[in-house]
């Protein structure tokens, strides 16, 4: 099995996330022990934000860090355990609403697909890009 950033890129749906991640100095965090989970937004996801969004944070790493830090929780949390819960604390510090009323919703973001399995957590698939207040 692979760890979170090379499942990410062979999957071939998160190319902008892990173009971010690269650029925001995460991978060998991403590649190490873990586990964590993350909240990953597909390419579509990233093309919902307004047009230069990407290019700008892009350009603004400390900002950029703060956005991918938000998608990540510590611990592997699976899909059984995440309709438990309420809120989750980020890496990045602040929590993440979780809503499993209707299928699951992390904030505004829909949970397309959860449960990918990495060697070192699980990645839960969503529709929209987390941006912390």
């Amino acid at each position: 099995m692979a760890n979170i950033v090379d499942t990410a890129a062979n999957n071939g749906s998160f190319n902008t996330l892990v173009a971010a991640i690269q650029a925001a100095g995460l991978v060998d965090t991403l590649k190490g022990p873990g586990p964590f989970t993350v909240f990953a937004p597909t390419d579509e996801a990233f093309n919902k934000l307004p047009a230069g969004t990407v290019d700008a944070l892009l350009k603004d790493i400390p900002k950029l860090k703060k956005i991918l830090t938000y998608h990540v929780v510590s611990g592997k949390v699976l899909a059984a355990d995440v309709v438990k819960l309420k809120t989750a604390t980020t890496v990045e510090g602040s929590d993440v609403k979780i809503d499993a009323s209707n299928g699951v919703k992390i904030n505004d973001a829909t949970v397309a697909a959860a449960d990918v399995a990495a060697d070192n957590g699980v990645i839960h698939v969503i529709d929209t890009v987390l941006i912390p207040a």
